[in-house]
């Protein structure tokens, strides 16, 4: 892989990875559609892991405060890691069994063309539902942004879209809805590079574009996820609906007339 192609995936992973625009889907598709290079296995765990270097930064106080908590046994603590908890097992069970049905259609630009137009319904909705109080959501609460979460395994689904319009419709606050989408993200995104290292093998990159990868990901996606947040603050959060019809509605036109 050149530096090139490293820096160019680099950075559309690290943008679309927190904003509600599904990484997934525009890999897919770039790779499919526009002629740019497919990452090798060990190239997505390299740039998954400086995403995950991204919302640690970000969440470095909530992060310090709940492990604290948790050492302290404080009740606060102790109910959020038990409400990640169960948020996490619907995705860990939906990766395990269904890795590779999901796989197949990364390779149909029809299906993931037509699930970011999902994912844009779901983010136009959120415009009718108003911002709760509740800091921590409930257990079926959290169940249903664990499940949100699982949905975001097809590609064409974004991740933080679903889970915090989920968080949203369970009477979460704005911002603390996103604390939690991405709390949650932390053994997601974990979890997932350490199934695709069990296929990696040997890198199939050199050094200088791992490096490049992992750099560029981590400072994009914590540009694009203080950008998210400022959104949601000024509750334009639905506006990314819009792109994610076009670039869907782009994306099943290209594949279906072959140009």
């Amino acid at each position: 892989m050149t530096i090139a192609a490293a820096l160019l995936l680099a950075v559309l992973q690290g943008l679309t990875e927190f904003l509600p625009v599904s990484s997934s889907g525009h890999l897919a598709l770039a790779g499919l559609l526009m002629d740019v290079p497919r990452s090798g296995i060990s190239f997505e765990i390299v740039v998954h892991l400086g995403t995950l270097v991204a919302v640690l930064a970000v969440y470095r106080r909530d992060i310090r405060d709940l492990l604290a908590g948790l050492a302290k046994r404080e009740r606060e603590s102790m109910v959020l890691a038990g409400m990640l908890l169960l948020g996490s097992l619907p995705a860990a069970l939906a990766g395990l069994l269904l890795q590779d049905c999901i796989e197949v259609l990364f390779s149909d630009p029809v299906a993931v063309s037509a699930m970011l137009m999902v994912t844009g319904t779901v983010l136009f909705s959120t415009r009718f539902i108003r911002s709760g109080a509740r800091s921590v959501p409930g257990p079926g609460g959290s169940l249903l942004v664990g499940l949100a979460q699982a949905l975001a395994i097809l590609p064409g689904i974004s991740r933080s879209g679903m889970t915090i319009s989920a968080g949203l419709i369970a009477g979460i606050d704005r911002e603390r809805a996103a604390r939690f989408s991405f709390l949650l993200s932390v053994p997601a995104i974990a979890g997932a590079a350490m199934l695709k290292l069990g296929d990696a093998g040997t890198l199939d990159i050199g050094l200088t574009p791992m490096l490049a990868g992992f750099t560029v990901s981590a400072l994009t996606g914590y540009i694009a996820l203080r950008l998210l947040l400022g959104f949601l603050r000024e509750g334009r959060f639905s506006m990314f609906s819009w792109y994610c019809w076009l670039a869907g509605g782009a994306g099943l036109v290209l594949s279906l007339t072959g140009t």
